[in-house]
């Protein structure tokens, strides 16, 4: 899976390294990305997403539901894992 937060899009970037004598490399700026599991209430499911603390933030902010129909509206969530338990 590409290291992608599912819920806000955020994605590496490239950018240099520059080391003392100025001297450019280049180099990738990974995002902070965690996997967690939510119960999503209106579809009585488990599921496992991908996310950045942003990301975390704003299901804490918006709640589960609204947070998964807005990334799906902007194209952020692909796929939900569903768990089985």
């Amino acid at each position: 899976m590409s290291k992608i937060c599912q819920i806000t899009g955020k994605k590496a970037i490239t950018g240099n390294n520059v080391s003392h004598s100025k001297r450019h490399t280049k180099r990738r700026f990974n995002v902070n990305l965690f996997n967690r599991k939510f119960y999503w209430v209106e579809q009585d499911i488990w599921v496992l997403l991908t996310l950045s603390n942003a990301g975390l933030r704003t299901i804490n902010k918006m709640g589960l539901d609204a947070a998964l129909k807005q990334a799906a509206a902007k194209g952020y969530l692909t796929e939900i894992k569903q768990l089985d338990f």
